[in-house]
């Protein structure tokens, strides 16, 4: 058993393609398989070098190691020579239409109440007609002449289904300038690489009928590949979520302090029947269960990711936390504020609040309190019930309790009205700096 996943180096990944990646790495090692990653970049006009290894830097960053790396580029000899034999066996045959004639035909059959495919008028081609073409200066690309009937598989997802190829146009899988296109690459390899089973989105779905029908003319038997087809993603208002997918490449995932498990086990359970839940990728490999995938499209939802960050940042041990904290913090500074971070991002502001410089917002009618609590602030040493002596000396000298006693307090020392525990931020921050912050409230 052996899944791929084949992006094309023409962007960055993004929670769509990166939920096709975790599937095909999840299913494979749920079930002992391995994983290949395949780059498609032959197309050379929009593939880049950076978005190759800005998608290695992706899956890695998420956790998702493959067993082998292949390019398509490395590979063209052997397209060259695949292509021929079909040429040979007439299942490839030269068109010589430009795009202006295409149109002009469609154009016309819809016109005409028929279906917009293709007419094969090029089939009828003599061998004259096609050498007078040549000598014109036409350059013919190349159809593939699909079989009559339908293509049947038993999806993993979407159960039965069936594509009607005399319903499809004969596909284009060489371009007037020689290269090959996807649909007929990916076949290739898919059945040089060993590839069993491909885990892929719907919109593939008619596509998978005519490379099934291509696998054949291969010489592979029907039941040759086992499809899974997964729902596309929308985003929450029900809306298509290629429109958002800037915001919501991996890489401004990543910049924004989202943990790459949670983005993994997020996309590991959105729209199926299990509810989403912080994992270990050894937790999600055990539980990943394809047949738990719906049928109909899944809603993606940022608040339910940001959610699920918030939760395994609350829930990340100090050593795992190292990555994302100064060289200087301990682990007494990251339980006083893990609580309080919904995104990595956010800790440099917390070690500002204990260690840097805030500015604290004015508080008038809090002065003569905040003057009460430097004078009554107790002298080091400090210690577990340094916080709770001063408060109560406070609580008696100004008469105050609750919110109006601890807030003035918060936003002198913190600059903030919410946030982690006042007596363990007190500890860390030290008498020095709480008197500073004191005076400096005083004077705001």
């Amino acid at each position: 058993m052996k899944l791929r996943f084949a992006p094309s180096p023409t962007g960055y990944l993004h929670v769509g393609n990166a939920r096709l990646a975790v599937a095909n790495f999840l299913f494979a090692r749920h079930n002992g398989a391995k994983f290949l990653l395949r780059i498609d970049d032959t197309d050379t006009s929009r593939g880049k070098p950076e978005y190759e290894e800005a998608i290695g830097k992706d899956l890695s960053w998420l956790g998702l190691k493959w067993d082998e790396y292949v390019r398509q580029s490395e590979r063209l000899d052997r397209y060259a020579e695949v292509i021929e034999k079909l040429k040979a066996s007439g299942r490839l045959y030269p068109c010589f239409e430009t795009e202006y004639e295409l149109n002009a035909k469609r154009e016309a059959r819809i016109r005409a109440g028929k279906a917009p495919i293709y007419d094969r008028a090029m089939l009828k081609l003599t061998a004259d007609q096609r050498a007078r073409a040549e000598a014109n200066g036409k350059t013919p690309h190349w159809r593939f002449r699909l079989s009559d009937g339908s293509r049947k598989w038993q999806d993993l997802v979407m159960d039965e289904c069936s594509v009607k190829l005399t319903a499809i146009s004969d596909p284009v899988l060489v371009r007037g300038d020689g290269t090959i296109l996807y649909t007929l690459a990916s076949v290739i390899d898919d059945l040089d690489m060993g590839i069993t089973h491909i885990v892929r989105g719907e919109d593939h779905v008619t596509n998978t009928g005519v490379q099934i029908d291509i696998a054949e003319a291969l010489g592979a038997k029907p039941d040759h590949f086992t499809f899974a087809h997964l729902p596309l993603l929308l985003d929450s208002d029900g809306g298509k979520l290629s429109k958002r997918f800037d915001s919501l490449a991996l890489k401004s995932l990543r910049q924004d302090g989202l943990e790459p498990m949670s983005i993994v086990s997020y996309l590991a359970r959105v729209g199926s029947s299990d509810d989403p839940q912080v994992m270990t990728m050894d937790e999600a490999i055990a539980a990943y269960d394809i047949s738990h995938v719906s049928k109909s499209a899944a809603r993606f939802d940022m608040t339910q990711l940001l959610a699920l960050n918030r939760r395994a940042l609350h829930n990340l041990p100090f050593e795992a936390a190292k990555i994302h904290l100064p060289p200087e913090a301990d682990e007494t500074f990251w339980h006083a504020v893990r609580g309080n971070v919904d995104l990595s991002a956010e800790i440099p502001h917390w070690w500002d609040v204990v260690h840097g410089t805030i500015i604290p917002p004015s508080q008038p009618e809090g002065r003569e309190f905040l003057q009460q609590a430097l004078d009554t602030l107790p002298a080091e040493p400090w210690g577990e019930e340094t916080w709770k002596d001063w408060t109560n000396t406070l609580k008696e000298q100004s008469g105050r309790k609750g919110r109006s006693l601890f807030m003035p307090l918060r936003l002198a020392l913190t600059g903030e009205d919410a946030g982690p525990e006042l007596h363990v931020l007190l500890g860390l921050m030290g008498r020095e700096r709480t008197v500073a912050r004191l005076r400096d409230a005083i004077q705001a």
